[in-house]
């Protein structure tokens, strides 16, 4: 920097020197144009960015100028005050200055999280929780990395229950039903399929099939549902349909009699009894879609045995890829079997896999 400095003022020599040997004329046309060069400058750019040499070659020269042209340069007695006044600062200011440290990143990303995952949660709250944590964060250090985040207090956050936090809250206690239609082969009758769900196990309960699901049949089902579930009905506590025409006020009464809540979906929003539609989107795809259904009793035989592979051996991902109630041990990790026998189900359609007996 030293060697930058001594250039600089060489070269400001060495421009005195050349300026001796030229005319006034010349001087003052330079001068007009330098003039005008450094006020377009100012209008690109009002405020230019000067290295430590430039302010000492400046500080310098800016004695030689009239009081009255000084007004007029970019470095004023008042910049050269300010830059003494900011080398002291920077002198006298130490790295190691005491006071709040920053909060770490990782409890940072915490306090979001929790924010996010429990809306009812306010400052106080999350200070406690990341306290048993170890975590030791003052309650206005959580204020100020949510405000920071944009995230709205706790009043603002807890709002009305969603749909989807209702469904896994309440998904031990949930019964999902719902109808879907097959049409056979040659006759091209359409026949619809009834079914309920446990949603916190997905095991699906087929009631039964019809070409007329009328308010009486479908409320003889929701009886024989009550009738198969025996004791286990007092576990659940909502029951959730859409709003077809076929769910009468006594099908809901049946299930009132037991205790369990029948909750209603909003119109034209099958999103709200996602379980059941899952499972109809995916009945068809393996089963229903893949077959030439030739009737009534044809339909019953196929759904039979695809809710048995449905309910007892096939994976499910809400379940950690368990089925929701296997009817065969499952084998531990590092103690699998070499022989493995393949289960043909409806002519080979689907393929279940077990290992066979030593």
């Amino acid at each position: 920097m030293a060697l930058r400095l001594l250039y600089l003022i060489f070269a400001r020599h060495i421009g005195q020197l050349i300026l001796l040997g030229r005319s006034t004329a010349a001087k003052d046309v330079e001068l007009l144009v330098l003039r005008h060069e450094v006020a377009v400058l100012r209008r690109t750019n009002p405020r230019p960015r000067l290295d430590w040499a430039d302010r000492a070659v400046l500080a310098a020269l800016i004695r030689h100028l009239p009081d009255w042209l000084r007004q007029h340069r970019l470095v004023t007695p008042g910049t050269i005050l300010r830059w003494h006044r900011r080398l002291v600062a920077r002198k006298w200011t130490y790295p190691n200055r005491t006071g709040r440290p920053p909060i770490d990143d990782t409890v940072a990303a915490l306090i979001e999280r929790m924010s996010q995952e429990n809306a009812g949660w306010g400052y106080r709250r999350i200070q406690g929780e990341l306290l048993k944590l170890g975590h030791r964060v003052a309650a206005s250090t959580v204020r100020r990395v949510l405000k920071r985040l944009r995230v709205p207090p706790a009043p603002q956050r807890d709002t009305d229950t969603s749909w989807r936090q209702f469904l896994r809250a309440q998904a031990a206690g949930l019964l999902a039903c719902d109808f879907f239609h097959v049409d056979c082969a040659v006759t091209l009758k359409r026949v619809y399929v009834f079914f309920v769900m446990e949603v916190a196990t997905r095991y699906v309960h087929i009631l039964g099939t019809t070409t007329n699901p009328d308010g009486t049949w479908t409320t003889q089902q929701a009886r024989n549902l009550l009738m198969d579930l025996d004791g286990r009905a007092d576990s659940f506590r909502f029951l959730i349909r859409d709003r077809a025409s076929q769910f009468t006020a006594s099908f809901d009464a049946v299930f009132s009699g037991a205790g369990i809540q029948v909750v209603k979906i909003p119109p034209r929003s099958p999103r709200a009894n996602a379980h059941a539609e899952r499972f109809v989107g995916t009945i068809r795809r393996e089963a229903t879609d893949r077959l030439l259904i030739l009737n009534e009793h044809h339909l019953r035989a196929v759904l039979d045995r695809y809710v048995c592979h449905y309910n007892h051996r096939r994976p499910h991902q809400a379940l950690q890829l368990a089925p929701p109630r296997p009817d065969q041990p499952i084998a531990e990790p590092g103690r699998t079997s070499t022989s493995i026998r393949r289960r043909a189900v409806l002519g080979g359609l689907i393929n279940e896999y077990e290992p066979t007996a030593a």
